[in-house]
């Protein structure tokens, strides 16, 4: 039995991470326009919240400004705050 050797599992490297990019760097984007809610509704789920950046690929100084506009879009009632089947 001591002459056995001990094998370990290793888990198996699959690539399945798309690489993500900011749509908004790529695009050369300088602002993200408030007035806009089609366009801003790509960056929301169904029922209207706002999606992360883990999931988008948005970098940090583009995800604050979409935040931003989307919020200002909800005060201004061109977006709703929450809503069934959104897209």
């Amino acid at each position: 039995m001591a002459d056995k050797k001990v094998r370990y599992l290793k888990s198996i490297e699959i690539d399945t991470k798309a690489e993500r990019y900011c749509r908004f760097r790529k695009k050369g984007f300088k602002y993200i326009d408030y007035k806009d809610p089609d366009f801003l509704l790509m960056l929301c789920n169904p029922q209207g919240k706002i999606l992360p950046r883990r999931l988008t690929g948005t970098s940090l100084k583009y995800q604050r400004k979409a935040s931003q506009a989307i919020k200002k879009a909800r005060h201004l009632a061109l977006m709703p705050y929450v809503a069934d089947n959104l897209n």
